[in-house]
C-alpha cells in the first residue's frame, strides 16, 4: 500500500469510528469524571492499566495448587490484592480462583508442600502473620461475594491468632510465631486490622471491636513507633523498641489498622495518629527516595528477597485506604505520583513490574521482575482507579509482548503478532489500531478496526486481530519497539512489542537479558542473578528461533543440580539430550555442558528453525531441580 493510501484509509477508519460513536452517544472521557476530581489521573486509562496488570499477575497462578508458586503468605496478599482490584474495578473475572484456593488450601498439609511449615488445617500454621494475611484474604473475598464461608474462617483464623495474644510479656501484644519468641509490627497491625474488620462485618459485635481497641492502644504504647513517626520491625526482649529497620508494609499496616479501628468507633485521636504515621511516612529520611516509595534494599547495591519484594504493594494498599477515607489532596497526589511512575518506568513490554518502582537496575543488583512484584505494583495501580467506577474503559497488549528476531543473510523475517484489545462499558465500540514500526520494517495490516460490544464492568469483553511485522535483514541487533495505538470513543491505549534483533545468544538467567528467550516460565523460580530452576513438577523453556539459513547449531548451558533438559522442535515432542543421573543437592555438580541441537532444527512459518529446550527436574520428589546459570550458543548458517 502506497503511503498516500494508507493516510485515505485512516482518515476513513476514523470518520466510521466518529460517526459509531455519535451514534451511540458514547459519553465523553470527560463526562465520566465527577467535578475536580481527587485523583488526578485519567480514570478509563487507570482502570485499564490495572486490568493489564492483573490479567499478567494471574498468569503466574497456580489452578492445581491453588496458589502462587512456591510461597504461602505472599500467596495470600497476592489474592487479596487481586480481590482489591475486583472491589475497586468490578471485574469479576477472578472470584474461581479465590474459591479454588479457599476449597483446595482449607486442609492440613505438612511441611514443604504449600509452606516451609505445616499447615494445621484452616489456612493456620506456627508463623502467625501468615494466618492474619490469609484472614484479611478472606474477608475481602466475603465483600466481593457475601458468602458466610469466608467470613466464617476469617473468625477461625483470627480465634486461633487470638491465643497468641499474651499479657506476660511486654504487656500484650500477639506473638509472631508459635514458640512465642517475638513480637513486632506486622503481627500486631495485622491483628488490630483484622480484628477491626470482623466488627465491622458482623452485626451486634463488642469481642472483636474490644480486642480490636486494646491491641491498638498497647501498639501505640509499645515503642515501636518512634520519635519520627515511623514503624520499626519489633521489640527486644526487653520490650524495647529494637531499631530494626523501617519496612513500608509495617507502616502501611500501622496506618491501614488505624483506619479500620476508626471507622468502627469514628474517634478522632485515632484518625490524628494515622495521619501522624501517613505524613512521617512520605516526610524527610522516611520511605521515599526521589519521589518513589522505596525499601533500603531498593538500593542500587542490594537485592530485595522474596518477602519485602512485596512490601511497597501493601503500603498501598493501605495508602489508598487513607485516601478513599481522608480525601486529602497530598495524600491523594503520592497515590498518583506512584501509579504514574511505575507505568512509565518501571514496565517492560510483557506488563511486568519490577520490584524498584523507580526503574533502575545494573548487572550486580538488577531490577527483578516476578509474580510477588506484580502483586505489589497492581495495588499501587488498583489505588489510582477512581470511584466511581468510571463507566468505560478500553485496553490493548501485544503477543508476544517481547519476541526475539534472529534474521537470515538475505531476505525478510517474517514475525507474527496478535492485538489483543478488551474493553468495558455499556456501550458498543469500534476501537481503531493504528501500527508503528521501525523504519524499514513493515506491518500488516497498518491500520484496522476492532468491534467491540461490552456488557458492564463484570466480565470484560475481548478481541484479536492478528498482525504481521517483517524485519530486514539488514536490522540491526538490539531492542526494537512495535507500538499499536488503540482509539475508540474518547477512550485511548497504547501497548507495545519490544523486539530483540539479535545474532547471537549470550545471557545470564535471572536477569532481564533472559526474558526474550524466556518461552514458558513453567512454575521455575529465579531468586537472583544466574539463577533459574525448576523443582518437582514445574520446568522452563527457552525458544531459540534460530535464522532460516542455519546449517548447525550447539548451545552450551552452565548448570548444576538433579537437571533433565529435553529439546523439541514444535514444544510437543520432546528428546531428552541431558540428564543428571544421581541425587545432587549441593550444586557439586555445577559445569558449562554443550547440546548439539542441530537434530532439532525445525521449520517455522516465520521462515525461522525454532528449537526448544526445557529444562525440570530429574528427580522431582525431593526438590532439587535443574538450575541454569548462563546460556550460550554457537550457530553457522
Amino acid at each position: 500500500m502506497k503511503p498516500g493510501a494508507l493516510r485515505i484509509r485512516v482518515r476513513t477508519l476514523l470518520a466510521v469510528a466518529s460517526l459509531t460513536v455519535m451514534a451511540v452517544s458514547f459519553p465523553s472521557a470527560a463526562a465520566e469524571q465527577t467535578p475536580l476530581p481527587l485523583r488526578q489521573s485519567d480514570g478509563p486509562t487507570a482502570m485499564a492499566r490495572a486490568r493489564v496488570a492483573a490479567d499478567v499477575l494471574m498468569n503466574s497462578y497456580e489452578p492445581d495448587k491453588a496458589w502462587f508458586p512456591s510461597s504461602w503468605w505472599n500467596s495470600a496478599v497476592a489474592l487479596q490484592t487481586v480481590g482489591d482490584y475486583m472491589e475497586r474495578t468490578g471485574d469479576r473475572r477472578y472470584l474461581g480462583q479465590l474459591n479454588n484456593t479457599f476449597e483446595k488450601d482449607k486442609g492440613v498439609f505438612p511441611a514443604g508442600v504449600l509452606s516451609g511449615d505445616p499447615l494445621l488445617g484452616n489456612f493456620t500454621s506456627r508463623a502467625i502473620d501468615d494466618s492474619e494475611w490469609w484472614g484479611l484474604t478472606w474477608l475481602q473475598a466475603y465483600d466481593l461475594t457475601r458468602d458466610p464461608k469466608y467470613l466464617n474462617m476469617a473468625v477461625t483464623i483470627a480465634d486461633y491468632v487470638n491465643g497468641y495474644w499474651d499479657t506476660g510479656t511486654c504487656g500484650g501484644g500477639v506473638w509472631w510465631d508459635g514458640e512465642r519468641t517475638y513480637k513486632n509490627a506486622i503481627v500486631n497491625g495485622l491483628w488490630i486490622r483484622l480484628t477491626a474488620e470482623l466488627h465491622n462485618r458482623i452485626p451486634g459485635d463488642t469481642l472483636w471491636l474490644g480486642r480490636s481497641r486494646t491491641a491498638w492502644a498497647w501498639f501505640q504504647g509499645s515503642g515501636m513507633i518512634n520519635a519520627n513517626g515511623l514503624v520499626n520491625d519489633g521489640l527486644t526482649n526487653a520490650c524495647t523498641n529494637n531499631g530494626q529497620n523501617v519496612w513500608s508494609y509495617n507502616q502501611g499496616l500501622a496506618i491501614g489498622a488505624g483506619l479500620e479501628l476508626w471507622r468502627a468507633t469514628r474517634d478522632p485521636q485515632i484518625l490524628n495518629s494515622v495521619r501522624r504515621l501517613a505524613d512521617a511516612a512520605i516526610g524527610p529520611d522516611a520511605l521515599v527516595t526521589e519521589g518513589v516509595l522505596s525499601e533500603t534494599c531498593d538500593a542500587a547495591d542490594q537485592t530485595c528477597d522474596d518477602n519485602a519484594k512485596q512490601f511497597k504493594g501493601i503500603f498501598m494498599r493501605y495508602w489508598t485506604d487513607l485516601v478513599d477515607t481522608t480525601h486529602e489532596r497530598r495524600y491523594a497526589a503520592f497515590l498518583d505520583q506512584q501509579a504514574t511512575n511505575l507505568w512509565q518506568n518501571d514496565r517492560d513490554a510483557a506488563g511486568r513490574f519490577g520490584t524498584r518502582w523507580s526503574g533502575a537496575t545494573n548487572d550486580d543488583h538488577p531490577n527483578v521482575f516476578d509474580w510477588r512484584t506484580q502483586a505489589s505494583a497492581l495495588s499501587a495501580l488498583i489505588g489510582d482507579v477512581p470511584t466511581p467506577t468510571p463507566l468505560a474503559s478500553l485496553a490493548a497488549t501485544l503477543s508476544p509482548a517481547q519476541p526475539v528476531v534472529m534474521p537470515a543473510a538475505s531476505g525478510v523475517t517474517s514475525l507474527p503478532l496478535a492485538l489483543g484489545a478488551s474493553a468495558t462499558g455499556y456501550f458498543p465500540l469500534l476501537a481503531i489500531a493504528s501500527v508503528d514500526a521501525p523504519a524499514g520494517w513493515n506491518a500488516s495490516p497498518r491500520a484496522s478496526v476492532l468491534r467491540l460490544q461490552p456488557r458492564g464492568n463484570a466480565l470484560p469483553v475481548s478481541t484479536t486481530q492478528p498482525l504481521k511485522v517483517t524485519v530486514p535483514a539488514a536490522a540491526t541487533d538490539g531492542h526494537h519497539l512495535v507500538t499499536v495505538n488503540l482509539l475508540a470513543a474518547g477512550l485511548r491505549f497504547t501497548t507495545q512489542a519490544d523486539v530483540l534483533v539479535a545474532h547471537t545468544i549470550d545471557f545470564d538467567t535471572g536477569t532481564v537479558n533472559e526474558n526474550p528467550w524466556l518461552f514458558d516460565a513453567g512454575g521455575s523460580q529465579s531468586n537472583g542473578v544466574q539463577n533459574r530452576f525448576a523443582d518437582g513438577n514445574a520446568h522452563f523453556t527457552y525458544r531459540f528461533p534460530f535464522p532460516a539459513d542455519t546449517t548447525s547449531a550447539h548451545v552450551t548451558l552452565t548448570i548444576d543440580a538433579e537437571f533433565l533438559v529435553q529439546a523439541s522442535t514444535d514444544n510437543e515432542h520432546w528428546t531428552t539430550v541431558l540428564q543428571e543421573s544421581q541425587p545432587v543437592t549441593d550444586g557439586s555438580n555445577k559445569a558449562d555442558r554443550n547440546v548439539d541441537l542441530t537434530p532439532y532444527l525445525g521449520a517455522a512459518a516465520d521462515g525461522s528453525k525454532p528449537v526448544y529446550l526445557k529444562v525440570s527436574d530429574a528427580f522431582p520428589n525431593d526438590g532439587w531441580g535443574g538450575r541454569v546459570y548462563h546460556v550460550t550458543a554457537n550457530i553457522v548458517e
